[in-house]
């Protein structure tokens, strides 16, 4: 199953990730199976009402791994429905369960979007520059200076619900607070996603400038812009993945800088890396270079090599071909917009597409 990617306009959706996988689209909104606590387990029930007593689709179920404190839980009746299972953890967050096929073909057509990426990050790095060079505190400009960061930093998007019931934080849900400017130099200093804590030093003048001047304006949000009446709103992840569509078109959103970042160092990463005689000395090397990448991206070992990181990867460094993949030439004038690792990770992911 091999998903490939010739236009940043066809990158595959949703609906066509569950087609490329044979599953049907499917949605919590719909009838479902139900469950309900029965002794120390659970006892299924269709949209009905009826108790499920098939072996085969109870099995299907217990298989779905549905967390025991999950309340308010769908269950999908098809085994061929791309969504399987929902639900709200003891926080009140809502929960999903996906089919291993879906998700497969999801994660190839974020990978195979890569390179498109690559090809049009140079455009979207100038419409930054552009954008920052403005002299108001314009919507363009702020969210320039978030896509600004996200591409500097790795620093995740932020997510407005996570912040509320978790207390972790993104760049659109910075407070005031978390970041301490002295002359050309931004320490940010946050709590992020899964606790994981965040200690970003930055030197750059134009942007301690701009960030001064956001962190003085009334209220906690870190991000906020003035419209052209001088009312305050604060930047939200939706401002900016509209504003990198805008300029690159097709559904790529900010998450795709954190799989950019994460697979441009790990090639590099790999790339020099000699591979070891025994299997035990690959993998204690593997899992090495895969945590220098984790600790770029403040990312677990296990996350980062299965979200952030093309398999491909890994596995051309372990059959010994991934030196031969990536040639002994350097790039000695890379495009405009792009560094020699990044121009070097785009060409490579150009020829995976190609086969």
């Amino acid at each position: 199953m091999t998903i490939s990617s010739t236009s940043t306009n066809l990158l595959p959706r949703p609906h066509d990730h569950a087609a490329i996988a044979s599953l049907a689209y499917t949605s919590d909104e719909s009838d479902g199976f139900s469950r309900r606590r029965r002794g120390k387990g659970f006892q299924y029930r269709d949209a009905a009402g009826d108790s499920i007593t098939d072996p085969g689709t109870v099995e299907r179920i217990q298989a779905l791994g549905i967390p025991p404190a999950w309340t308010n839980v769908w269950i999908c009746p098809e085994p061929s429905g791309h969504l399987q299972a929902t639900g709200y953890d003891a926080r009140g967050r809502k929960q999903y369960r996906y089919h291993p096929r879906w998700t497969e073909v999801r994660d190839e057509a974020k990978f195979a979007g890569l390179a498109e990426f690559a090809r049009a990050l140079p455009d979207l790095r100038a419409r930054v520059e552009t954008d920052l060079r403005r002299r108001n505190l314009s919507q363009e400009r702020v969210v320039a200076s978030v896509v600004w960061l996200l591409d500097h930093t790795m620093i995740r998007i932020g997510n407005a619900a996570y912040s509320r019931d978790n207390k972790s934080f993104g760049l659109t849900t910075l407070r005031d607070r978390h970041v301490n400017i002295e002359g050309d130099k931004l320490r940010f200093v946050f709590r992020g996603k899964a606790g994981k804590s965040w200690n970003i030093d930055l030197i750059d003048r134009r942007m301690a400038r701009l960030v001064r001047r956001t962190q003085d304006l009334p209220g906690q949000n870190l991000f906020q812009y003035l419209d052209p009446d001088g009312d305050r709103h604060t930047v939200q992840s939706q401002d900016v993945n509209a504003y990198i569509r805008e300029v690159i078109g097709g559904d790529f959103t900010a998450k795709y800088f954190r799989t950019w970042g994460g697979t441009t160092r790990a090639l590099s990463l790999f790339g020099k890396a000699p591979l070891p005689q025994t299997k035990r000395e690959q993998t204690i090397t593997a899992n090495a270079l895969i945590d220098q990448v984790a600790n770029h991206l403040g990312n677990t070992r296990t996350i980062c090599r299965k979200c952030y990181i093309h398999p491909q990867i890994p596995t051309s460094w372990s059959a010994d071909t991934l030196r031969r993949e990536l040639g002994n030439r350097r790039i000695k004038q890379p495009p405009t917009g792009l560094d020699e690792e990044e121009t070097l990770t785009m060409h490579w992911l150009k020829r995976q597409a190609s086969g």
